[in-house]
This record gives structure tokens, C-alpha cells and sequence, in this order.
């Protein structure tokens, strides 16, 4: 019976199915897998409760991380072979199984638990659930489709928005010891599963051919990297594009990331010297302005990328994104509404270059296998994840041991972040339509195909 429910087939629309259904299917689930960015909120009664270190307690979403890169990578297959239902299920079933672990983790005192079910079958519900509607929603809106995969991906970047306030409401209610934090992880497995749920029951696929009434594609020659063809993801890996691709977006990625994780500081540091300093409330505040830019802009500039054109998106992204860098080292702390505004629209950008990244793949690969193409590419995520606070930690640690404060604690790695933008910007610059020679055959499609089956 679970097998025929979660059978593709069987969730092919109806005629008269409404694919503005399919948006909040896709955003139940990234509402969900996006409290990954609130985890915070459990490292300090951790930490207390089972005496960890801050290294210790960033464990669990560290491998959480990672698990959702390498899942995304080498679950993307079978994603595109199983349909969106059965990646959506494994997902909720991964999600929510890894509180359940957590929660029973922290009740025994066993600190394993909790990074074996949070971090490790917790991130492999990240990475299937974060690629799960991706080529779904690109079928549906042919028109549209950076709209479309904004609308979701907004949604991870905003999950943490619903989750940060909700998680700290109920270890208020419940407590902080190993008792309170339990019920609390115990309550998110299973409310995230209620709601992750909708999201598999509502989701259906388009009938073969399907096409929105009246639309009709423009010519490939008025599209440019736009192709009609189809590229399967083991050929995609071998065109020079996809390599391109993953240099831009680990450019922008670790341009973004590299505020994102040291907001709060960074802020303060910047303005410690001036006669109006940065209060914790107030660099709260500023760190919860960078979410909700990074949230809005994953639906407005991949919405906007469907009327410029993917390219040159993202040359607004690297190109403009480096210029925001160059303003903040040179203008320094002389203005905190600069800076702020600077913060905000690198930020914006880093949503955007996640939003728009399926577009992009679906303009030269085509639909075949998007959703496992993007997991692939995804992996620059887990490089960036990486790379980026290393740089600007790395950098402040040097700084502030050589006896520099203040902005210049930042200024070499602003420098960093507009180098790596500018090679982004080239490697943008050098994706060309990709060879015919790369492009699925009928023959070669079935093939794939039966495969897959």
C-alpha cells in the first residue's frame, strides 16, 4: 500500500489541477528543513545540561551540513527516478526521525544520539527534502521557473524566522533540562512531520506535454543559453558549464556566508571605537535584518532573473555584490547606515544565487534530470560552508593577535571576498549553450530512463 501511494504514477495532476498547489507542497517542506539555521537556539542549554563546548554542540549541525551536501549529491538520481511524493516522504521520515533520536539522546545523556540523529539522519532529510520539488516545480512553470524555485527555497531561508522564536518559546515552557530540551525535540519530530506531510500529500507531477493554457516557448534564438534538448546528470558533470557553474556559486556562496556566520561581531567590532557602539540587542536585531534579507531576496531576484535572464543575474550578484564589498573597506566605520545597507544587499544576493541556481541549470541542461543535476552542484554549498567563516575567522583571529581593532580586524577579508567574486564573475562570463554532443538521443534517454526504473 506505501509502495503505490509513493508511486510516481500516481500522482500525475488531473486535468484541472491548479500548479499554484504545488508551491506550498514544496514550501511545507522548506518551512520545515530550514529550522537547520536555528540551532543555535539549542547550544547554549546543551551545552549547560551536558556540559559541551561550543565546538562540541556545533557538532549536530556541522554534520548536519554536510550530510545535506553529500545526500543531495548522491540522492539527486534517485529523486528524479522516485518523483517528488517519495523524496518528500524520506525526507519527513529523515527530518523527524532525527529529532525522535535527539530527543532520546538528551534523555539518556547520550550527546551521540543527538549528533547521529540530528546531524547525520537529520541532514539526510536536508539534502532529499531541500532538492525534492526542484524539477517539479521547473515542469510545472516553464514560464516562470526562477519564480517558482524561489518561492521554495525562500522558504528555507526563511524557516528559521518561525523556528528560532517557537524553539526558545518552548524551552521556556518546558525547561532547560535534559527532561525540557527532550519534550522540546520530541515536539518538533512530530509537529515537523504533521506539516511536512501536507507537502506529500498535495504535490503532483504534469501530465506528459503538459504546457500552461496560451504559452507558448519563445524561439531558442531568442533565449540565449537557453536549450530545448536534455542533458542527463551524468553528462552534465562532464561540460565545462557545470564546472563554471560550481565556481560561481561557491563564489557567491562564500561571499555571503562570510557575513552571515560573523554578523553579529562583525558589527560590533566595526562600531566599537565610535561614539555610537553596537549593542548586543542591537547586533541581534541586525543578524535577524540579514535573515530577512537573505529570505526576501531568494524570491525577488530569482523572480527577476526570469525577465533579464540567468546570466545576467548573476552578473549582478557577483559584479555588484563585489562593489558592496569594496564600499564597506573603504568607507570603514564612518557610516553605520551604509554599512547595514551594504550588509543587506550581499545578503540578498546570497539568497538570490540559491534561488536562481535551478533556473540556471535548467536553461542549459534542460528538465530531464534538473533535480539531480542541482544536487550535484550543491556541493559547492558544502565547499562555501566551509571556506567562508574560515577566511573571515581566520583573518580576524590574525588581526586582532597583531594588535589591529575595529575595521581593520575585517579589511583583508573584504579584499578576500571581492577577489573571489571577481573569479565568479569570469567563470559567468565563460558559460556558453552547452555542445549538442552532451544532449540525450531519444534512444539514449530511454535508455537512461529504463535505468532508472
Amino acid at each position: 500500500m506505501a509502495t503505490r501511494f509513493l508511486d510516481r504514477s500516481r500522482i500525475v495532476a488531473d486535468p484541472g489541477w491548479s500548479r499554484w498547489l504545488v508551491p506550498p507542497a514544496a514550501l511545507s517542506v522548506h518551512l520545515a528543513i530550514g529550522q537547520a539555521y536555528a540551532w543555535s537556539v539549542f547550544k547554549p542549554p546543551l551545552e549547560s545540561v551536558l556540559q559541551l563546548s561550543g565546538t562540541q554542540s556545533a557538532l549536530p549541525f556541522q554534520l548536519g551540513i554536510v550530510m545535506l551536501g553529500l545526500s543531495a549529491a548522491f540522492g539527486g538520481t534517485l529523486v528524479e527516478r522516485n518523483g517528488p511524493r517519495w523524496a518528500m516522504f524520506v525526507s519527513m521520515s529523515c527530518f523527524s526521525s532525527g529529532f525522535l533520536l535527539s530527543a532520546l539522546g538528551v534523555a539518556t545523556r547520550q550527546y551521540w544520539l543527538v549528533v547521529l540523529g540530528y546531524g547525520f539522519v537529520g541532514g539526510i532529510g536536508l539534502g532529499i527534502g531541500y532538492i525534492s520539488p526542484v524539477s517539479t516545480l521547473i515542469k510545472w512553470f516553464p514560464d516562470r521557473p526562477g519564480m517558482a524555485t524561489g518561492i521554495a527555497i525562500m522558504g528555507f531561508g526563511g524557516g528559521a524566522l518561525i523556528a528560532s522564536p517557537w524553539s526558545a518559546q518552548m524551552l521556556e515552557s518546558f525547561g532547560t533540562s535534559t527532561g525540557g530540551i527532550a519534550t522540546t525535540f520530541l515536539v518538533h519530530g512530530v509537529v515537523y512531520a504533521v506539516f511536512m506531510s501536507m507537502g506529500v500529500l498535495l504535490v503532483r507531477v504534469p501530465p506528459e506535454g503538459w504546457s500552461p493554457r496560451g504559452w507558448t516557448p519563445p524561439a531558442v534564438a531568442a533565449r540565449p543559453l537557453i536549450t530545448d534538448a536534455d542533458v542527463s546528470a551524468r553528462n552534465a558533470i562532464r561540460t565545462p558549464q557545470f564546472y563554471c557553474l560550481w565556481i560561481v556559486l561557491c563564489c557567491n556562496v562564500t561571499a555571503g556566508i562570510g557575513i552571515l556566520e560573523k554578523a553579529a561581531p562583525m558589527i560590533k567590532d566595526f562600531f566599537a571605537g565610535t561614539a555610537t557602539p553596537v549593542a548586543v540587542g542591537a547586533a541581534a536585531g541586525f543578524v535577524a535584518l540579514l535573515s530577512l534579507a537573505n529570505m526576501t531576496g531568494r524570491f525577488v531576484w530569482s523572480s527577476t532573473s526570469d525577465v533579464i535572464g540567468r546570466k545576467n543575474m548573476y552578473r549582478v550578484y557577483l559584479g555588484v555584490g563585489a562593489l558592496l564589498y569594496l564600499v564597506i573597506a573603504l568607507a570603514g566605520n564612518s557610516s553605520k547606515p551604509l554599512f547595514i545597507l551594504c550588509a543587506l544587499g550581499i545578503l540578498s544576493f546570497y539568497g538570490g544565487g540559491f534561488a536562481t541556481v535551478p533556473a540556471y541549470l535548467k536553461d542549459l541542461f534542460g528538465t530531464f534530470q534538473v533535480g539531480a543535476i542541482h544536487g550535484r552542484l550543491l556541493t559547492a554549498w558544502s565547499t562555501a560552508g566551509v571556506l567562508g567563516p574560515l577566511i573571515v575567522n581566520a583573518v580576524a583571529d590574525a588581526q586582532k593577535a597583531a594588535g589591529r581593532s575595529g575595521p581593520a580586524l575585517y579589511t583583508t577579508s573584504l579584499y578576500i571576498m571581492i577577489g573571489l567574486l571577481a573569479v565568479g564573475l569570469v567563470a559567468n562570463e565563460l558559460i556558453r549553450p552547452v555542445s549538442e554532443k552532451y544532449h540525450e538521443k531519444p534512444a539514449e534517454r530511454l535508455a537512461v530512463e529504463g535505468q532508472a526504473r
